[in-house]
């Protein structure tokens, strides 16, 4: 398969440019800076990207769909406790990686004055999450291990249920957690979601 124009580049021009900006910020970066740190003239670097805001969007949304890819493209046919136990380890995992913090907080610092900004990080991140987790739990309500009346919003809890005291904490706070801790909320987490939506079992034998 050949490799599309450009693509080779373009990597190298996100790679300098995600250096400078978790060093110096989104206000801090310069295009100059960053031309600098991807070894491209200013000239090539605009010609792929034409401002500053278009390649923190470029950024943001590589980093985004990569982590939910990642974390959240499962097997249909894997078992339903052991599947969203492996995800929320991936999941808290990665949120809670230097660079991920970094990053969510620049966004939240520039969603305000370019909320396309905001905009795309929440689709490409959030939103992409939870529809690939939908996806997966309809396949497993259709097979009948799951009993859920609205998939999105169910997916919508799982995924917050995995922030809780982790990640939340370290995207505000700078806080770590330990493995232990991130025992506890995956277990709290899996356990809380497969109690509301595990099938009920009805006893065959009850007295007429």
């Amino acid at each position: 398969m050949s490799v599309p124009p450009g693509r080779d580049k373009s990597r190298q021009i996100l790679n300098g440019a995600r250096e400078v900006f978790l060093a110096q910020g989104f206000d801090g970066a310069s295009m100059g800076e960053i031309a600098r740190a991807a070894g491209v003239s200013k000239g090539t670097l605009y010609v792929y990207f034409p401002s500053k805001e278009e390649l923190f969007a470029a950024l943001v949304r590589e980093q985004s769909e990569r982590t939910a890819e990642h974390c959240f493209v499962l097997d249909p046919n894997e078992d339903v406790q052991a599947a969203l136990v492996a995800l929320s380890h991936r999941y808290i995992r990665a949120m809670i990686q230097p660079a991920n913090v970094a990053t969510v907080r620049m966004v939240i610092g520039v969603a305000e004055k370019l909320p396309q900004i905001g905009r795309l990080y929440y689709a490409s991140a959030q939103e992409r999450a939870v529809a690939l987790l939908s996806e997966w739990l309809r396949a497993k309500v259709a097979a009948g291990e799951l009993v859920i009346d609205d998939v999105e919003l169910a997916s919508w809890q799982f995924v917050i249920g995995c922030h809780s005291r982790i990640v939340l904490p370290a995207f505000f706070c700078g806080s770590s957690s330990s493995d232990e801790e991130i025992d506890r909320v995956v277990t709290f987490t899996v356990g809380a979601f497969l109690r509301a939506y595990a099938p009920r079992c009805c006893p065959s034998d009850q007295p007429g």
